[in-house]
């Protein structure tokens, strides 16, 4: 008979996460909310460089995944690992590295984001030494959750700790995989992979950071947090194996929906959309496999806001996982992309499925770690019927707004001409549907007040217990039994669960990714297209930097409507220089690719000094620092060095030119806008003069033919 343990669990940390899920929530919120208002009022950006929707859209997102929903995942796994494994945490110290580590990186994204220190990759702009960081402390969690399972007093590893293993180890591939970048300096670098192949990664990274940080961890808290609620049994073991091993298979190669349609071989963009529609039965399973198993306790959700929380986040998981896969059929993607539609998909995941999850983790928590009962369930049932409104008045108007779009986009007159020849008149159309947003985004945010408020009234009411005493058998090595289930033998052996679960995910990532970077076939070469000029360099960068690629797509894709818009469809050889890629995802302004020569200089630096000026009804925020700042240009060299060691044909020794290239060519800009009516003291020394060649550059190479207005 074995002995009984005496131990305890540490509640301590788990309310460290647990507030700080809270407040990184309020602050990403509150950043979201703020960006919405500045789409339907462009003096909301404030006219300083910190605050316009370029900058403060990466921070939202970032707050949001890895603020809010990291903590989050922390905060339920800290709780429920030391519960199914019967043991504390490995580590004390592990754990509070873990917890500080993880908030300083988040302030360093508060910081380094609105400065315009970025990368450019969705849901991954932070710049290297913050990468190096993220994985150090991805590291610590990692040896904290396997030597806690290491030392457990429970044989088997119960489902959910299925799911937090492959997130670890996905998210590690995921991370590395995607940020393997030269230096330039020491908030500056480049991405080794350009163009096409950059544009590959970085969807395998962002598709999958959706799928492995917003999906498999919360999967797990489900499998934990639901029953527990509930006081019911997981519906069906069976069906928690197929949606585990089906789901981390499969997801990883559903990457390259995010590039239909675009420069990608074709072959990519078919088999990306073949897996994504075998993405429906897995997650159709685990979606079923939580509802069900509420099956004799559907009375309890009418009054128990916990259930009520968790019944609507894991039915719009079962939403977005049907949306997503419908969203990946070429013939719906052609609609749905760069357009609204996305953004209302993506908020139902988020605002549906993560947060409503949390909020009821939380509610869930909170008393038990305080020894007393919820402080007011009908404050609670209020949050959710709030919470609930703001996400229907939130996704809504914006699918009605992504529709919208794409029928004005695409309509055509009798005579075979675009109907809407100037972009605007979508953005004027579908105002109204983001005012509609941000009330949405107000009510949601109302609903997390009152959650806060209903929590500190719960902490004050209640005694914190830190170390919650607890006893379990000591951990005897069992022999299998007869007619045990196969499954069981990889359940007690975490090493080999982690090893098959890195060969289930790494597959698709090789089969898909190789090719690309082996086949030169698959990027074929244009003898045309050279290397920015030092300029032009400089000037990308600060593209990159004011987030410009957030409203502005860089690829013209081979539609009849688009070809019409804007010129030449994009090629996939076009972008061998470009790095980072920067294809965008959401078209708030028009694509750009075909920019150059379609203006003179003079549009282009009052259009950046007063948008509304050259574009009435524009949107857009003013840049009234790029006439005020001069160019740095002492990084040059730097530049020019590491591109050449990526493969950029610079010539040898041109880092030593290239400032004097530099300013020859702004010298030249500045003299034909003089010629345009431009005065400026010292104008080809500013930043705007970067930036104008470099959009004067944007999609010249190979000479296309002018198109009529936009």
């Amino acid at each position: 008979m074995s002995r009984i343990e005496q131990f305890s669990y540490d509640n301590a940390i788990v309310k460290k996460f647990a507030y700080a899920t809270a407040l990184w929530g309020v602050v990403g919120m509150l950043v979201g909310l703020w960006a919405a208002i500045e789409l339907i009022w462009p003096a909301a950006n404030l006219n300083t460089a910190m605050t316009t929707f370029g900058r403060i859209r990466p921070l939202h997102t970032n707050a949001a995944i890895f603020a809010f929903v990291g903590n989050g995942i922390f905060m339920g796994v800290y709780y429920s690992l030391q519960r199914l494994l019967k043991a504390r945490m490995f580590s004390d110290l592990l754990s509070n590295i873990h917890f500080w580590g993880w908030q300083l990186i988040i302030v360093a994204a508060a910081v380094t984001l609105p400065l315009g220190i970025t990368s450019a990759h969705e849901y991954a702009e932070l710049e290297w030494p913050i990468d190096i960081a993220i994985a150090l402390i991805w590291v610590v969690f990692g040896l904290n959750m396997f030597g806690t399972i290491l030392k457990r007093r429970e044989q088997h590893l119960y489902v959910a700790i299925w799911f937090y293993i492959a997130t670890w180890v996905t998210v590690t591939m995921l991370h590395i995989g995607n940020n393997i970048e030269l230096p330039v300096s020491f908030l500056k670098s480049y991405p080794v992979f350009a163009g096409v192949q950059d544009a590959l990664v970085q969807w395998w990274y962002g598709h999958n950071a959706v799928a492995f940080f917003l999906t498999t961890p919360y999967l797990g808290l489900m499998y934990y947090f639901l029953p527990k609620a509930a006081n019911r049994p997981v519906y069906s073991y069976k069906l928690s194996i197929i949606h585990f091993w089906a789901l981390i298979f499969i997801y990883i190669w559903a990457g390259p929906h995010h590039l239909l349609y675009t420069s990608l071989p074709d072959w990519a963009q078919s088999l990306g959309m073949v897996f994504s529609l075998m993405l429906i039965a897995p997650s159709w399973g685990g979606m079923l496999n939580g509802l069900l198993t509420l099956r004799g306790a559907w009375d309890r959700v009418r009054t128990d806001p916990v259930l009520k929380f968790m019944v609507v986040a894991v039915t719009a998981y079962g939403m977005a996982t049907l949306e997503g896969p419908m969203l990946s059929i070429k013939s719906v993607n052609a609609i749905s992309h760069y357009t609204d539609w996305t953004i209302a998909h993506v908020h139902i995941g988020t605002l549906g499925w993560n947060g409503f999850l949390t909020f009821g983790i939380l509610y869930y928590l909170i008393p038990r770690m305080f020894n007393t009962k919820l402080y007011s369930t009908k404050l609670a049932n209020n949050h959710f019927w709030i919470g609930t409104l703001g996400i229907l008045f939130y996704a809504i108007p914006l699918y009605w707004a992504g529709w919208t779009q794409s029928l004005m986009w695409k309509e055509f007159l009798p005579e075979g001409i675009l109907k809407y020849t100037n972009f605007l008149e979508t953005v004027t159309q579908i105002l109204p549907m983001y005012r509609m947003r941000a009330l949405g985004g107000s009510l949601y945010l109302v609903g997390v007040f009152i959650m806060i408020y209903n929590i500190i009234k719960t902490v004050k009411s209640g005694q914190f217990v830190a170390n919650e005493p607890a006893e379990a058998p000591a951990l005897e090595v069992a022999a299998k039994h007869t007619g045990e289930h196969w499954h069981r033998w990889i359940e007690r052996r975490p090493v080999q669960m982690l090893v098959v679960s890195l060969i289930a995910v790494i597959i698709g990532g090789l089969v898909e990714i190789f090719p690309m970077m082996l086949v030169d076939d698959n990027v074929p070469k244009i003898e045309a297209v050279q290397p920015y000029t030092p300029l032009e360099l400089q000037g990308r960068d600060l593209y990159i930097r004011e987030g410009c690629l957030g409203c502005h797509s860089q690829m013209v894709r081979p539609f009849r409507s688009e070809t019409a818009r804007y010129g030449d469809y994009s090629k996939s050889g076009e972008f061998i220089y470009d790095r980072p890629f920067l294809w965008g995802s959401k078209r708030t302004g028009p694509d750009l690719h075909r920019e150059g020569g379609l203006r003179n200089d003079a549009w282009h630096f009052n259009h950046m000094y007063d948008p509304r000026s050259t574009s009435p009804g524009s949107i857009m925020p003013p840049y009234p620092w790029l006439f005020r700042r001069d160019l740095d240009v002492s990084s040059t060299p730097a530049k020019i060095r590491t591109l050449r060691k990526l493969g950029t044909p610079y010539p040898e020794g041109y880092d030593q030119q290239a400032i004097d290239d530099l300013q020859k060519q702004a010298k030249g800009i500045a003299e034909t806008l003089r010629t345009q009516g431009v005065e400026l003291e010292g104008l080809e020394n500013k930043e705007i003069v970067a930036l104008i060649a470099y959009l004067q550059r944007l999609g010249t190479d190979i000479k296309p033919k002018p198109q009529a207005g936009q």
